[in-house]
């Protein structure tokens, strides 16, 4: 970029508790190999508790009228869209919502609907292979990695900043996307992002916040994985967290 001026502020949204989410719960608590999901990973909706926190999230936009003018950017896979919509909404922002599909979730291939327990019990090469590479490098077939993640949000952070010079963008997305962003603003290492990941889960609409108010040089992280805005009104709070297994050994 030259030098040129960039974002100002990045808001990061995990999206609302989805039915996907309570289905890989259910599934790993029982032991089941299979995740009952009711649609393919694209169309699964939010639960009645992610609905919740979606409206509660747009209250608290509703508290900074100063932010309705805010990019906003969404993943286009439902959950986070109906997120994104009902915030803004809710929040009265005056922005459309803008879907790129440089923000979906990493998509898991082969893996896809199968439990930790499922990989292990059909795919006992794969899960050797995954624990052999760690979290960040595996590629299951016909997937990603959170490294061909990462070359994707690289293309969508470098397109914002060129876009919105000195200002603020919210982008509504999913809980690996959100790690992988702070990987890449904080110039983070392999096994830093790792032993992160390894220990913090990412909330169902949390809220994290990275500002430069120049618009350049190094990010700086405000807030992380913020929920106040949940626990104020009584909502809910859930996680719903993916395998903690990820450093490779």
């Amino acid at each position: 970029m030259s030098g040129q001026p960039g974002m100002a502020e990045l808001l990061l949204v995990r999206h609302g508790e989805s039915q996907g989410n309570v289905a890989a719960t259910l599934a790993h608590e029982s032991g089941a190999h299979v995740i009952k999901v009711p649609a393919r990973d694209a169309d699964v909706e939010l639960s009645a508790t992610g609905r919740e926190q979606a409206l509660a999230l747009g209250r608290l936009f509703a508290g900074f009228p100063e932010d309705r003018r805010a990019a906003v950017w969404s993943s286009p896979y439902l959950r986070a869209r109906q997120t994104a919509e009902l915030a803004v909404h809710t929040g009265g922002w005056t922005t459309p919502v803008t879907l790129d599909e440089r923000l979906r979730d990493r998509e898991l291939g082969i893996l896809d609907m199968l439990t930790s327990a499922g990989v292990e019990a059909r795919l006992p090469q794969e899960a050797e292979r995954r624990r052999w590479l760690g979290k960040f490098y595996y590629r299951p077939p016909g997937g990603e990695s959170w490294a061909d993640v990462v070359l994707r949000l690289r293309s969508l952070l470098a397109d914002l900043d060129r876009s919105y010079p000195g200002q603020r963008v919210l982008l509504v997305c999913h809980d690996a996307v959100i790690m992988l962003i702070r990987y890449i603003l904080e110039g983070l290492t392999e096994n830093e992002l790792l032993d992160l990941a390894a220990s913090t889960a990412i909330l169902n609409a949390s809220v994290s916040r990275f500002v430069r108010p120049d618009g350049t040089g190094p990010w700086q992280l405000e807030s992380f994985n913020m929920a106040d805005h949940l626990m104020s009104e009584g909502v809910p709070v859930t996680e719903h967290a993916g395998d903690a297994n990820v450093h490779p050994r």
